[in-house]
């Protein structure tokens, strides 16, 4: 899955010299937090609603509403902007661009191709993949289990999850808090099959098993 299948393609921006009342109203008609700044089809910067807020509150304390609201008509988004912006391309691994946000804590990257803006992915479409990876809208039940991390511990439980009627709707591991030549196994299934018999024979096999 690439960052292509999941991007935003129909992108609002705006440009280093529109103003920050341009963005404002943007962003709120919108629904949306950020804001590519761009001239003609090269990004230049990016604007969020958080660089908005970082702008504004200590110029509030001294304005009145009216002047506020002037003071955000006349400055311009090139003075509030981030210029160093970091940007993924359509050809990316959503976890790629999902890990390049966690680490650098922002909430979205541009997607740049051929240094053209084609698209913009944020942590909201981020969710929506792991939503779709993890098959939770379509049901089915979930099992949670640690296994040894060797050859052919995962093809065990699988192979268990088929004999008793089910399919196998998605397979993820990590080695998050999970000790030394061990790694957790969520299997969601598919379809119906003996749940009572599955349930029992891998509570038999494997401990700290949670199946739902």
């Amino acid at each position: 899955m690439f960052v292509s299948n999941w991007m935003t393609k129909n992108v609002f921006a705006v440009t280093p010299d529109d103003s920050i009342s341009d963005a404002v109203r943007m962003m709120k008609e919108n629904g949306i937090k950020h804001l590519p700044v761009v001239e003609g089809d090269r990004v230049r910067g990016i604007l969020s609603d958080r660089d908005i807020k970082e702008f504004t509150p200590s110029k509030a304390t001294t304005l009145d509403i009216y002047e506020l609201h002037y003071l955000l008509a006349k400055t311009k988004i090139k003075e509030v902007m981030k210029k160093q912006v970091i940007t993924t391309t359509p050809d990316a691994p959503i976890e790629e661009a999902a890990m390049i946000m966690y680490d650098q804590n922002i909430g979205c990257l541009p997607v740049v191709e051929n240094e053209r803006l084609v698209g913009i992915i944020s942590d909201k479409d981020i969710f929506r993949a792991l939503v779709d990876i993890t098959g939770i809208r379509r049901g089915g039940h979930r099992i949670n289990i640690v296994v040894e991390d060797r050859p052919g511990s995962i093809k065990e439980v699988a192979d268990t999850v088929r004999n008793y009627g089910f399919m196998l709707q998605s397979i993820l591991t990590s080695y998050e808090r999970i000790k030394e030549g061990y790694r957790n196994v969520i299997i969601r299934t598919k379809g119906a099959g003996d749940f009572k018999g599955l349930k029992e024979e891998l509570e038999k096999k494997y401990t700290g098993i949670v199946i739902s």
